[in-house]
């Protein structure tokens, strides 16, 4: 039987088991998908263990995506673009790392229509999938990219990878046409946004990366009449499908029992 992980901290929250467990029971294949709780100390083992066949591939959540990339072997174009890795597959002993935020984005975004051409474009955070975002945003021709982060110092670090990225001080908008929620903020009752995101007017475009909730302060802000807004769910999705394809060379059907499986609010 096939071992597959997603690793993290935290992943109490993750529903990666759950989607891949289904698929994997869907194609009857011989497999099984868990996730572990992982520290930064444990990557060298686990990577080892992908080597010596205890495991088949694995999923790399916050906040690992970069720190893991010193035990692969070979990066794919996209991950070696954005030095950020979400899957790991294993090819004559040697580890394969991937990127498939990039394609989960940038689907996302195609299914809804929105033609990101010529937008300006600000992200709220600095880590774990953002570089991943902002690539697809350029493959998708976006005119102006902002990062803000409430650490300056980790959005400047984006400008190694992206010269023509601007960075924004925490608290500080500029007219936009599309923001991304790339933090976990919201999802506790005290966290805050220190924006107004009123400022400029209506017809903004809201995505929230996180997935599993529709209840959070950024919802609220831009689940209103004069806005569109959308979650992270077809991202999580789409990343999800095309490192099953990765690992089995299946791509999985992604239709409405699979969105139901996972009892998401839309």
């Amino acid at each position: 039987m096939k071992k597959f992980l997603v690793i993290g901290n935290p992943i109490d929250h993750s529903l990666s088991p759950k989607l891949h467990n289904y698929w994997i029971k869907k194609y009857n294949l011989d497999a099984i998908y868990g996730k572990l709780e992982t520290h930064k100390n444990d990557l060298a083992e686990l990577c080892e263990n992908l080597k010596q066949g205890q495991l088949n591939g694995l999923n790399v959540t916050v906040p690992f995506k970069k720190e893991i990339i010193p035990h692969i072997n070979v990066l794919s174009g996209h991950a070696l673009r954005t030095k950020s890795i979400n899957t790991i597959s294993v090819e004559n002993g040697n580890l394969i790392g991937h990127n498939t935020d990039i394609d989960g984005f940038e689907l996302s975004i195609k299914k809804l229509n929105y033609n990101v051409t010529d937008k300006t474009i600000i992200i709220l955070g600095a880590g774990g999938v953002v570089p991943s975002i902002i690539y697809a945003l350029k493959r998708m021709n976006a005119s102006k990219i902002f990062v803000s982060n409430r650490t300056k110092g980790k959005a400047d670090e984006l400008k190694d990878l992206f010269n023509d990225l601007m960075v924004l001080d925490w608290g500080d908008l500029v007219d936009f046409d599309m923001i991304i929620n790339a933090t976990s903020i919201g999802l506790k009752k005290e966290d805050d946004f220190e924006h107004d995101f009123s400022e400029f007017g209506k017809n903004k475009f809201f995505y929230d990366v996180i997935y599993d909730s529709h209840e959070t302060k950024f919802f609220n802000i831009g689940n209103q009449k004069s806005n569109n807004f959308e979650n992270g769910l077809n991202m999580f999705l789409y990343q999800a499908q095309k490192a099953f394809y990765i690992w089995h060379n299946i791509e999985p059907d992604i239709d409405e029992e699979t969105i139901n499986l996972l009892k998401i609010k839309l």
